[in-house]
């Protein structure tokens, strides 16, 4: 084989390649790009679930809180020991 035929081939599995990765974009990511089209959906419904919980267990929604703090205190605990 000479060099035309090696340059051709290279630049037929480029493209191959790059049409390939753009189909696996589709498949590898799908979940961001629904809630970056239906975030407000998303956040309404989070929301209704959050009031639900609150009505019939009001006790859940404080240890929600809970855990939310201590993990965020969790987090600047780390950050001060990295620096």
């Amino acid at each position: 084989m000479n060099e035309d035929e090696h340059l051709n081939k290279i630049k037929k599995l480029e493209y191959d390649n790059k049409i390939l990765l753009e189909q696996l974009k589709k498949y590898t990511n799908p979940q961001k790009l629904y809630y970056a089209k239906n975030k407000e959906v998303v956040n309404e419904k989070a929301k209704e679930r959050l009031k639900k919980i609150a009505e019939e267990n009001p006790d859940k929604i404080k240890e929600y809180a809970r855990n939310a703090y201590l993990k965020q205190k969790e987090k600047k605990l780390s950050k001060k020991e990295i620096i």
